[in-house]
């Protein structure tokens, strides 16, 4: 195919591509699952639970059984079968957009529930065609930054558009974002489908990535299970805030500023996502691996203190309102960024475990995702009379204290890993550093 071919020829090309590539799918995939929460449903209730909360819970639901199928589908998922996956998986994401504009309340929100199933193993799929490359945390950047921008673009855009169309439902709006950002979709997985496989060059210097076995998992946790259950239980604690931020930054907004505007939603997000390309992407520069996997630590811990700094601070009235959704927004995606894209791929890398990053990534998003319903039921359940913007606050200082603590412990495990290798293949432990 030509496109693979310049591809393989143009380096530059082929990173402007991949970058061009996996944002575009990303971002639309985004507008399949997110816009709904820009809706408000007032009035509405099940039993006496707000009708959006239980929307909410609904997807998220769905979208966590689909991270815990993913740690088994995205690990062992065959090459040639990626394209008509992702295809597949986005068509019955729209099939159910539809059917919750069709079906009356309080039925619909069943049909929340099945559009999250497929949504969670998207990011998989995308990322399987980055990984094990030499220039990954690069390549990746436009993933990432998807990552941040797009729910709140998305979110603008359906608040903007329902505007312009004010006789379109809430119910319907949905499956109306899903239909304008599918062709888009398509042309982007194109993309992507041409692009060449990693080099003998990538191999050599981030490992072999293929689908893996049951043995190679059970020797991965053998080995290296306890600082991998540490990393999954920080990611699931930054998921739980960045996705409560995320899905109820509406009503957040509304109780810190009542005269804020949609447009600080993409404003906050943009910023963010500038930083967070920046920093990613700079990994990419870093050779070493060892330097790479302390560099991503490093910026992990950051992000975490940043999130519980930016709070106290807002809480004593140092900062407005803005800045601090600003700071835990950047603190959050920071660490979760790095975590999810290039901790474990420079771990792999690093300890040459035979493995893929989506094996990680679904087990710790799996976990993620089920605290996610469980705050959720918990604020509607035990905290109703508290708002939004507290229990924000009091689950990013949560965060922030566990977070740095099994940082610590899963770093210090990796250190004697390493040392004990060093050792085992008697090489000066100071010749690695």
């Amino acid at each position: 195919m030509r496109a693979r071919q310049l591809l393989e020829r143009n380096q530059v090309l082929f990173i402007v591509w991949a970058v061009a590539a996996s944002f575009g799918c990303y971002f639309c995939m985004y507008a399949f699952r997110k816009p709904f929460s820009a809706g408000l449903y007032q009035g509405l209730e099940l039993g006496d639970v707000s009708y959006k909360a239980v929307l909410i819970i609904s997807q998220v639901a769905g979208y966590t059984l689909s991270k815990f199928a993913g740690i088994k589908i995205i690990s062992e998922l065959q090459h040639r079968m990626r394209i008509p996956f992702i295809i597949s998986l986005i068509f019955i994401a729209e099939v159910a957009l539809l059917l919750f504009g069709i079906v009356p309340f309080p039925y619909n929100f069943i049909f929340l529930f099945i559009n999250g199933l497929p949504l969670g193993m998207v990011y998989g799929v995308v990322f399987s065609f980055l990984e094990g490359r030499r220039f990954t945390e690069m390549l990746a950047m436009g993933l990432n930054i998807s990552v941040v921008v797009a729910s709140g673009i998305l979110k603008t855009t359906y608040i903007e558009l329902h505007q312009l169309l004010p006789f379109v439902s809430e119910f319907w709006m949905p499956a109306l974002m899903g239909l304008l950002f599918l062709p888009l979709f398509l042309v982007f997985v194109w993309m992507l489908s041409v692009l060449p496989d990693p080099t003998s060059e990538d191999i050599r210097l981030r490992t072999e990535r293929q689908p893996m076995t049951r043995v190679d998992k059970r020797h991965v946790m053998r080995e290296y299970g306890l600082p991998v259950i540490c990393l999954v239980a920080c990611y699931a604690s930054l998921v739980v805030v960045r996705d409560f931020r995320d899905n109820f930054t509406i009503e957040i907004w509304n109780e810190i500023d009542a005269n804020w505007s949609s447009s600080v939603l993409s404003t906050t997000e943009m910023i963010t996502g500038i930083i967070v390309l920046i920093v990613v992407g700079a990994l990419a520069l870093v050779r070493d691996n060892l330097t790479g996997f302390r560099l991503t630590n490093l910026i992990l811990l950051s992000g975490m203190c940043m999130t519980g700094f930016g709070t106290f601070l807002y809480a004593h009235g140092l900062i407005s309102g803005f800045y601090w959704m600003l700071l835990v927004g950047m603190g959050m995606f920071l660490a979760y960024t790095v975590l999810q894209s290039v901790v474990f791929e420079r771990m792999i890398a690093l300890f040459r475990i035979r493995a893929n990053a989506g094996y990680f990534v679904y087990t710790c998003e799996s976990i993620g995702y089920l605290g996610s319903v469980g705050l959720l039921l918990y604020k509607e359940f035990f905290m109703k009379t508290i708002s939004w913007s507290t229990v924000l606050m009091e689950f990013a200082y949560i965060q922030f204290g566990c977070g740095v603590l099994l940082l610590a412990i899963s770093n210090i495990y990796f250190e004697r890993q390493r040392r004990r290798s060093m050792v085992e293949k008697n090489t000066p432990v100071f010749t690695a550093l």
